[in-house]
């Protein structure tokens, strides 16, 4: 596996990449994340980056409180993401990161779990954000495999968080990135 760091920074840098190519009228089309349209899906993936830096230094989410909640885009999607995917990876590289404990809404974890936790976000809704505008749909293989061995051991307690949809079926012979994504509720 490689260095979880890394890998959640090459996911927003993907996610990113993908970003850049949503043209003007494609900030309402529809996601697979059924709540969320192509802006909300990337307000979701902006806050997310917005809430690592505090978490990891040892905030709490009700220190923060509702300070990242409803639109945090601002009128410049693009820009607001880079600020935010910025700040992030400077968080997960700060000394102490991995090691650190991160106080989530739903208890405390280590800061390594909690980086790969936004890696498995950043990558899937890389996945999202490509499908829902017609971008390129393949995924680093490398950030897929990296996931999919994390998330194998993960899976039962996400499910029963209710985090995702209901795992989609595929051919046995289908590819990581497939079984990946239907791993996590999406119909590649």
């Amino acid at each position: 596996m490689i260095d979880i760091r890394d890998a959640y920074r090459r996911a927003l840098d993907g996610f990113g990449a993908r970003l850049h190519l949503v043209r003007r009228g494609q900030w309402e089309l529809p996601t697979p994340c059924v709540d969320w349209d192509v802006r909300g899906l990337v307000n979701h993936v902006v806050a997310e980056n917005l809430w690592a830096p505090e978490l990891l230094s040892g905030r709490t989410v009700a220190e923060v409180g509702d300070a990242f909640e409803g639109d945090v885009l601002g009128d410049d999607p693009v820009k607001a993401f880079e600020a935010s995917a910025q700040g992030a990876v400077q968080a997960v590289y700060a000394e102490g990161a991995l090691t650190s404990v991160a106080h989530l809404s739903f208890g405390d974890v280590l800061g390594e779990e909690y980086i790969t936790e936004l890696f498995a976000d950043a990558l899937i809704h890389t996945w999202d954000l490509a499908r829902a505008i017609g971008g390129p749909e393949r995924l680093d293989p490398e950030l897929v495999a990296s996931c999919s061995e994390w998330f194998e051991k993960a899976r039962e307690d996400y499910r029963e968080a209710g985090v995702f949809g209901d795992e989609q079926g595929v051919p046995a012979d289908a590819d990581q990135q497939t079984h990946l994504l239907a791993a996590w509720g999406r119909n590649p």
